[in-house]
């Protein structure tokens, strides 16, 4: 037994307060006497022990869970930075990025550089491959524009088909260097699933000014951008003050537009093809014309590259269908001129191969006016049929399965070579009206244009020669075997109205 005032008591006292302080390394020291009140010291010892232990388990599940949640943070934080689907970085980044940098041009660095890319034909691509394709077209575009940058660069997706790339503390010179190494790497074809896509881009570059903001940075290498779409596309521009009137007024153009499918209007005018020999008209061409409420007459050279980048040019290009499909039936079915025998002859684009639904729709304005699909021609330019993939040979293939008419327009300002020209599946082309423009003070124009008569004649197809402003050049060509022509001479583009006049007074043009 042990004395109430055995030293022991107090050291037990004092190693319980210290394990009730949290010192759980502590220890009370155990007698040579081994009773009972060391029996109590040493369970007082493994406690502390068994408490120890607990608490280091503890420590380590707080440390781990606490590296787990800083991992999911700093995953958080690279989400709301990344573009899920192409593994880059995303608008936010960007926008923090351009802060930075301009941040250190306060401190007197070199300014940031921005370039804004647009692919040019995307929405084709999804309209005729589907979304799937779309997705895995966009990741194939990021990753060549990752190899196209520098260390240090920065390159996002913004959303869609948009991309952009910041240049940090750089100069004009070097961000364009990297430009066109982006559009030298675009400007061609696509290996994606197999299947070969075009897909080219535009780009617009702005360097930076003192103090700018992310937002009007951004803003103004997309006005540059979409000057490049402007100027061809495929090309890299640099952002200038003038631009941005330009977009200003730009913009209202497309709301305009718009409204014109809207409410009618536009209006087509048509210009005739006549048979050289006979001065007969065998088919009329219909031209698109818009009626402005305020600006009057506007030609369509000044809205249709519009109609093209903002995707309302397959709305536009079905109204054209529909309605010069609709006059060819009025023309066929009215006594003051049923008389005639002639076609109607469209132009299309580039995007309308690249729809599916084209085809449909050729198909139905045909049979809503009850005519033959011959009676139907297709114009469209040597680049639109040279340069088309699988999608556009196939519906080609397909229009002409169903028995509409092609022609190639501006015949002799591209390729014009006879290996094309027998592949193609076409029925005519359309000489470009450069070619008699030198017609009688060139020695040598006679014989080139009777070589290309030849050259297509060889090839099994009909040609009409465009641009006939005159009798003498109408004369050459019928003397030198051609058998259709278009131009001034025979008539200038006329209304509905004032063409089926004439159809109804003149059986041969000019009347």
């Amino acid at each position: 037994m042990f004395s109430n005032d055995d030293p022991r008591l107090g050291k037990l006292l004092d190693g319980i307060v210290r394990l009730a302080a949290g010192e759980l390394h502590s220890r009370i020291e155990i007698s040579e006497a081994r009773d009972e009140l060391d029996a109590v010291i040493m369970g007082t010892n493994l406690l502390a022990e068994d408490l120890q232990i607990i608490y280091q388990e503890l420590e380590q599940r707080v440390e781990l869970r606490t590296r787990m949640l800083n991992a999911a943070h700093e995953e958080l934080q690279q989400m709301a930075l990344t573009d899920s689907l192409t593994g880059l970085y995303n608008r936010s980044a960007l926008v923090s990025a351009v802060n930075a940098a301009q941040a250190e041009v306060a401190d007197g660095g070199l300014p940031p550089a921005l370039l804004l890319l647009d692919l040019d034909a995307f929405k084709s691509i999804n309209d005729s491959y589907g979304h799937s394709m779309g997705d895995q077209v966009l990741a194939t575009v990021g990753a060549r524009i990752r190899s196209c940058v520098r260390d240090g660069d920065m390159v996002a997706r913004l959303g869609g088909d948009e991309f952009a790339v910041l240049l940090p503390a750089t100069t004009p010179a070097k961000a364009a260097a990297v430009g066109n190494r982006i559009l030298d790497s675009l400007n061609g074809t696509l290996q994606v699933d197999g299947k070969t896509i075009r897909c080219g881009a535009s780009l617009g570059l702005r360097i930076a000014d003192p103090g700018e903001t992310s937002e009007e940075l951004l803003m103004e290498a997309d006005i540059a951008m979409y000057a490049s779409k402007a100027d061809g596309r495929n090309k890299l521009r640099v952002f200038e003050p003038a631009m941005l009137h330009a977009r200003q007024l730009r913009n209202q153009l497309v709301g305009e537009l718009r409204e014109a499918i809207a409410t009618d209007q536009l209006v087509l005018y048509y210009q005739p093809v006549i048979e050289l020999a006979s001065g007969k008209i065998e088919g009329v061409e219909a031209l698109i014309r818009w009626r402005h409420p305020k600006r009057g007459l506007i030609m369509p050279d000044e809205f249709i590259p519009v109609a093209e980048e903002t995707g309302l040019i397959s709305e536009l290009g079905n109204w054209v269908l529909k309605n010069a499909v609709e006059q060819l039936r009025l023309w066929r079915t009215s006594s003051a001129t049923s008389r005639h025998d002639f076609d109607m002859r469209i132009n299309i684009t580039a995007a309308d191969l690249q729809r599916l639904q084209f085809i449909e729709d050729v198909r139905e304005a045909l049979t809503a006016a009850d005519l033959e699909p011959a009676l139907l021609v297709l114009e469209l330019t040597e680049g639109a049929i040279i340069q088309g993939n699988e999608l556009d040979r196939y519906t080609l293939a397909s229009l002409r399965k169903l028995g509409v008419g092609l022609e190639i327009d501006d015949f002799g300002t591209g390729y014009s070579s006879i290996s094309y020209l027998r592949r193609l599946p076409v029925d005519r082309v359309k000489v470009d009206r450069t070619l008699l423009t030198a017609l009688g003070s060139d020695p040598a124009q006679p014989a080139l244009i009777a070589a290309i008569h030849q050259l297509i004649r060889a090839c099994g197809l009909e040609a009409v020669w465009e641009g006939v402003e005159n009798a003498e050049q109408a004369e050459h060509l019928r003397s030198t075997g051609c058998i259709s022509g278009q131009g001034y001479y025979f008539s200038r583009p006329l209304p509905a109205a004032e063409f089926t006049d004439r159809l109804a007074r003149q059986d041969v043009w000019p009347g």
